[in-house]
């Protein structure tokens, strides 16, 4: 039975690889935790049932329905808690999306961001609506139609639409004008450091001055640009960032206080620890210990 199942997994993941793209209906799934780490995929999934995600730094329980965006970019875990938990699943790739104009906004997307919305409650006509959609694309993708592919990048797009047309509007993103697009390069950049996945492979950009190298900008312009825009400035922006990751990696890995500290791109723990302890008003030891 077991060698069956891994047969079975196997193959789906074969597929998906070969494809760019898996739709499929979850039925009774047993409870289970999925591992909290970076995923090959993006990830849309409408469910019922009882559950607890753990998203980033950030933790979502949910009894009813809901419909959940994954980053492959994003460290998340899945604990489901329901006994019987129903809905359905579309995985894709940004291959999938490759020379396609719906790439850029999809990345955009708040539903893909750290500090976005990962998770939208749904109530009964929008879960029926949004059936209907995740069981056309599970039709389509065994079909023969020749340009099956674009009608399934067109449900993706209408799925994001629809969750967009839920979302409160303030949260929608706009980029009009020069000040905007370097401000948006800056957080793009920032948000591709992250997140670390090894010890080996350290946090490589951690200042302005070096985001300002890195984008051929002086760190003045930079960080006038950065707040006129935000709000914030751009050591701000990455002193967050860096303490999202720090509560990311304390909460849902095994590495030593040390680790997490040289990962994070610190020469020293003691430095990690007072960077944290300022931020955070407790040191990273008693920030595990209290969240565990």
């Amino acid at each position: 039975m077991k060698e069956s199942i891994v047969r079975v997994y196997s193959k789906f993941n074969s597929e998906l690889k070969l494809k760019g793209f898996k739709a499929f209906q979850i039925d009774d799934d047993t409870s289970d935790t999925r591992e909290y780490s970076r995923k090959e995929f993006y990830k849309i999934c409408l469910t019922t049932g009882k559950s607890k995600i753990h998203y980033s730094d950030k933790s979502y329980e949910q009894e009813s329905t809901i419909l959940f965006f994954g980053n492959p970019h994003i460290p998340y875990s899945w604990q489901t808690i329901s006994t019987t938990y129903v809905g359905y699943t579309i995985l894709f790739s940004e291959e999938f999306f490759k020379n396609s104009e719906r790439l850029e906004s999809l990345q955009r997307s708040s539903f893909f961001k750290i500090g976005g919305t990962p998770v939208l409650k749904i109530t009964e006509g929008q879960r029926t609506f949004l059936n209907t959609i995740f069981q056309k694309m599970i039709s389509e993708q065994e079909s023969s139609y020749v340009f099956k592919d674009e009608l399934i990048r067109n449900y993706i797009s209408l799925i994001i639409h629809e969750s967009l047309k839920m979302e409160p509007s303030e949260n929608y993103e706009q980029t009009k004008n020069a000040s905007s697009r370097l401000s948006s390069v800056f957080l793009e950049l920032l948000e591709r450091q992250f997140p670390i996945e090894t010890t080996s492979n350290p946090l490589q950009l951690r200042t302005a001055l070096q985001y300002a190298q890195y984008l051929n900008v002086h760190t003045n312009y930079l960080n006038r640009v950065v707040k006129e825009v935000t709000g914030k400035s751009t050591t701000s922006h990455i002193t967050e960032r860096i303490i999202t990751e720090a509560k990311a990696l304390l909460l849902h890995t095994d590495w030593s206080i040390s680790e997490v500290a040289f990962a994070l791109g610190f020469e020293y723990p003691t430095y990690f620890n007072n960077f944290f302890k300022k931020i955070t008003g407790t040191n990273p030891k008693a920030f595990r210990l209290n969240e565990v």
